[in-house]
């Protein structure tokens, strides 16, 4: 099997892979189930009421995981994504409530500019739970060696896309009237703000 079937195979037995985007390596499992994301929790040291978002290859497949996405939330997410954004959103729903965290009312979105490797996994799967791949509180690995080696050990599978820039995407939180910077990283804030002025 390739390095694409055995991340399929890992994600749908609902064990972590670990997966490149287009900032660091990521720590993913199967987003429509809530077990695999509890381990994901579990497995990184840190708390289930901190968020993880829900990331696809395309914004099409988290517009028909969350419709209420639709409208002026989806015009807005197609003006900054495929990039190095997590958006949180509006989740009137309350949807996915298990990567939700403490604000079940809302949900971090990922779409990522993708290796090819990776999105032949996303395109078989559909979304995954991502969160950088490093215990709670760890540096962002920007190469698979970089990962900490016990989050390797219990990866299913990994996809290895060479040196990534090891900054996390930067955080805009789209859910009130004025865009907020929630945390700055691959993006700089004033240039992220002024792409959803």
């Amino acid at each position: 099997m390739s390095a694409v079937d055995d991340a399929v195979a890992g994600l749908r037995a609902g064990q972590p892979v670990l997966l490149p985007t287009d900032t660091v390596y990521g720590l993913c499992v199967d987003a429509y189930r809530e077990a695999p994301s509890l381990r994901l929790a579990r497995l990184k040291s840190r708390p289930d009421s901190q968020p993880v978002s829900l990331l696809a290859a395309d914004l099409d497949v988290i517009l028909d995981a969350v419709p209420e996405l639709r409208g002026l939330a989806a015009v807005r997410a197609r003006a900054l994504l495929p990039g190095p954004y997590t958006l949180v959103l509006p989740n009137p729903a309350r949807r996915f409530r298990w990567l939700t965290g403490e604000r079940p009312e809302t949900i971090g979105i990922r779409v990522p500019d993708l290796h090819a490797d990776v999105k032949a996994v996303l395109d078989r799967v559909g979304a995954v739970a991502a969160t950088s791949a490093n215990v709670h509180g760890g540096t962002d690995p920007g190469t698979l060696d970089e990962v900490a080696p016990e989050l390797r050990a219990v990866a299913a599978a990994e996809i290895d896309a060479g040196e990534l820039p090891g900054e996390p995407s930067t955080v805009l939180d789209l859910t009130a009237s004025q865009p907020a910077v929630l945390r700055e990283g691959a993006v700089p804030a004033a240039d992220a703000l002024a792409r959803v002025s």
